[in-house]
C-alpha cells in the first residue's frame, strides 16, 4: 500500500517540504494496482472505487464513434477566411464528401475550427481554400521544399459529426456540425460509428463526463486521445429516447440563437423586426427578451435534466448534483449577463445589431423587404439588387459611399437614411418615439436630443462595435480624415471598385470642403470664434486627407475578394481606420 498526501495547495516545494508532516493534509492509502485500470495509468489518488470501476468495467467511446484530428494548412492566414470576408457564392456549404467538393468545382469550404466555449450548435465562421481536393495546400512547402502541411483523416471530410475546441481552460463544449465541413487540428471531431451521434454530444456534454476526464486530461488540451478512453455505459431504450428528445431541443435552440446574428451564414432578418408586433422598438425589444428568456431557460431545464439521467446511469449520484449554473448555458452571451442570479438583457447590444442590421440594408447585403443576403458578391450593382428584390420600396445607397459626418451636409447622410430605414421597418408615426428609445439604449448620459446622440455614436462608436462583430475583419470600411474626424464615409467592400475612390473624392471631400469654407464665411463676430476655428481646423484636415486620396484614386485600386480583408484593407492604408 502507498501513502498519498495532498499538497496541491502550497505553491512552492519549501512550503510542501515543510508540511509534509502535517497532519491536517489529506492523506490517501492505496494500493498503486489500482491506477492500471485508469487510461493512460494515471495516478489519480483521490479517485475511490467506484470511479475506479467505472473505467474498469465498461468499454470506451472509441468503441461507438470514430474521433479523428484533422487538417494542419501550415498558414491558416494563407488559406482560411472568415466567410463573410469572400464573395458569397464561391463557398460551398452542402458538399456530401471529398468526390463531391472535386466535382462542384469550388474553392472555399465549411471548416470547423475550435472557436469559443459553446455547446449544441454554432461556431460556424471559417471557411478554408479546398478546391480541387486541396491541391494548394498539399503543395504547399516551405523554401527548401519540405511540406509544410499535414492531411490527415481525409475520408472523414464533409461528413455529419460533434466538433469541440482543443485548447480551453473551461469545460469541453461540444456542438453538432452538418455535412458538409472539414475540420482541422483544432476543432477536433468524431464521427458514427456504433451509436447515434447527438446521445454521444449529450454524454460529452454532461457533468459525469467532466468529472471521469479530470483523471484522464493532462493540462488545456482535450484530445482525441483524452475522449476515446472514457468509459461508455449504453443506456437504457427509455433513457436513449429521452437524452436524445433533449438533445435535439438543445441543438435547435442554440442554431436558432446562432442564426439570430450576422455573423451566420443562415442569417436572415435582425430580431428587433422578426419579433415587431406593433410600430414601437421597444415593443419589440420587450417581444425579443420575452422569448428568448424563455428559450434560454428550456436550455437550462434541458442541461440540468440531462445531467441528471447521466448521473443516474454512471451511479454518481453521490458525487455530482445535476445543478447548471446560469453562466454556463453558452447562448446569448454577447446579449445578456448574470446579475444578481438572474438573466438580464444588455439593451444596448441588442439595439446595436439593428443598428448594423440597418446599414447592412442601407449598402444592399441585406433588404427589410427580403430574408437572407441580398448583395455578397464581387462587382454586384444596384440592378442585381433590383433583380432580387422585385418592386423594392427601400433602395441601397446608388454609389455605395455613405458620409458619417457631424452634420447633414449629403442627402445621403447616414443618420438620415437610417431615419428613411426606421420609417420603413417601424412607421413614420412613430419616429420620434424609436428614435429616443434607441438613443435612451446608446446614450451613457443625457443633456442631447436623440438625433445628436445617434449621430455621435456612428462617428465615435460604430466602426469599433463593427470590427468586434467581424473579429477584425470588416465588411463595412471607414474612410476616415483623421484624429479630427471631419471627414468620415463607409464603403461596403463587396461593392467597391475601383472608380470609388475618385468618386468620394469629387462628390464628397471636395464637395464638403466647400461647405465648411461658405459655412465658415458665414460666421462673423466673437461669438463664434470657437466655431470659425473649428470649422478652419476640419478644412485643413480634409485639405492634408485629400492628398492621400488622390494619389490612392489615381491609382485605381482593385481589391480580390478572395484575399480576404487583411490583404485588401492594406492597399488602403492612410484612408481608413485602422484595426
Amino acid at each position: 500500500m502507498t501513502t498519498f498526501i495532498n499538497l496541491i495547495n502550497y505553491n512552492s516545494s519549501n512550503e510542501k517540504e515543510n508540511e509534509f508532516f502535517n497532519d491536517d493534509n489529506r492523506k490517501f492509502i492505496l494500493d498503486q494496482s489500482v491506477f492500471l485500470n485508469i487510461p493512460g495509468k494515471t495516478i489519480c489518488y483521490e479517485s475511490n472505487d467506484k470511479i475506479i470501476d467505472i473505467f474498469k468495467l465498461n468499454n470506451s467511446l472509441k468503441d461507438v464513434a470514430d474521433f479523428k484530428t484533422g487538417i494542419t494548412t501550415g498558414d491558416n492566414t494563407k488559406f482560411m477566411r472568415s466567410w463573410f470576408e469572400i464573395q458569397f457564392n464561391n463557398i460551398y456549404f452542402n458538399s456530401e464528401n471529398v468526390q463531391n467538393s472535386i466535382d462542384s468545382g469550388f474553392k472555399w469550404f465549411p471548416c470547423k475550427s475550435g472557436g469559443t466555449t459553446r455547446k449544441w450548435f454554432g461556431n460556424n465562421d471559417l471557411i478554408i481554400n479546398y478546391q480541387n481536393d486541396g491541391y494548394d495546400i498539399k503543395h504547399f512547402v516551405d523554401k527548401h521544399g519540405k511540406l509544410k502541411s499535414t492531411i490527415r483523416n481525409q475520408k472523414y471530410y464533409f461528413r455529419e459529426s460533434i466538433t469541440w475546441s482543443k485548447i480551453t481552460s473551461n469545460q469541453i463544449s461540444v456542438r453538432y456540425a452538418k455535412i458538409g465541413s472539414i475540420f482541422d487540428a483544432v476543432g477536433l471531431s468524431a464521427f458514427e460509428k456504433n451509436s447515434n451521434l447527438t446521445y454521444i454530444m449529450a454524454l460529452l456534454n454532461s457533468k459525469p463526463t467532466m468529472l471521469l476526464l479530470s483523471y484522464i486530461r493532462d493540462g488545456l488540451s482535450i484530445l482525441v486521445g483524452n475522449l476515446v478512453n472514457l468509459p461508455f455505459i449504453v443506456p437504457s431504450s427509455t433513457d436513449e429516447i429521452q437524452i436524445s428528445k433533449l438533445t435535439q431541443q438543445c441543438i435547435d435552440i442554440s442554431c436558432e440563437e446562432w442564426d439570430s446574428r450576422e455573423i451566420s451564414w443562415d442569417f436572415n432578418i435582425n430580431e428587433l423586426i422578426h419579433y415587431k408586433t406593433t410600430l414601437t422598438l421597444e415593443d419589440a425589444y420587450n417581444n425579443y427578451c420575452t422569448y428568448w428568456k424563455e428559450k434560454f431557460h428550456q436550455l437550462h431545464t434541458n442541461e440540468e435534466e440531462l445531467n441528471r439521467i447521466f448521473i443516474d446511469i454512471y451511479g454518481l449520484e453521490d458525487e455530482l448534483t445535476p445543478d447548471v449554473p446560469l453562466k454556463d448555458i453558452t447562448i446569448l452571451k454577447t446579449e445578456t449577463e448574470i446579475r444578481n442570479g438572474k438573466l438580464s438583457f444588455k439593451k444596448d447590444v441588442i439595439i446595436k445589431q439593428f443598428i448594423s442590421y440597418a446599414v447592412g440594408c442601407m449598402f444592399g447585403r441585406y433588404s427589410p423587404e427580403k430574408p437572407g443576403l441580398i448583395l455578397a458578391n464581387q462587382g454586384e450593382t444596384l440592378a442585381d439588387f433590383k433583380a432580387k428584390v422585385p418592386n423594392v420600396d427601400f433602395m441601397p445607397d446608388e454609389d455605395n459611399i455613405i458620409p458619417v459626418l457631424d452634420n447633414e451636409y449629403f442627402s445621403d447622410d447616414i443618420v438620415g437614411r437610417f431615419k428613411e430605414f426606421l420609417k420603413f421597418t417601424f412607421g413614420a408615426e412613430t419616429l420620434s418615439v424609436n428614435l429616443d428609445f434607441i438613443a435612451g439604449a446608446l446614450a451613457k448620459k443625457g443633456g442631447k436630443g436623440s438625433e445628436q446622440v445617434i449621430r455621435d455614436y456612428f462617428i465615435k462608436d460604430f466602426y469599433k462595435d463593427h470590427l468586434k462583430m467581424y473579429k477584425k475583419r470588416p465588411i463595412y470600411w471607414m474612410f476616415t480624415s483623421g484624429k479630427g474626424k471631419a471627414f468620415n464615409a463607409l464603403v461596403y467592400m463587396h461593392r467597391y471598385d475601383k472608380q470609388t475612390l475618385a468618386k468620394m473624392r469629387m462628390d464628397y471631400l471636395l464637395e464638403l470642403e466647400s461647405k465648411m469654407d461658405a459655412q465658415k464665411g458665414m460666421l462673423d463676430g466673437d461669438k463664434v470664434t470657437s466655431q470659425r476655428d473649428k470649422l478652419a481646423g476640419q478644412i485643413r484636415e480634409i485639405m492634408e486627407y485629400d492628398e492621400v486620396l488622390k494619389n490612392k484614386a489615381d491609382a485605381y485600386i482593385e481589391i480580390d475578394l478572395d484575399d480576404g480583408v487583411k490583404v485588401n484593407y492594406a492597399k488602403f492604408e492612410g484612408l481608413v481606420g485602422k484595426i
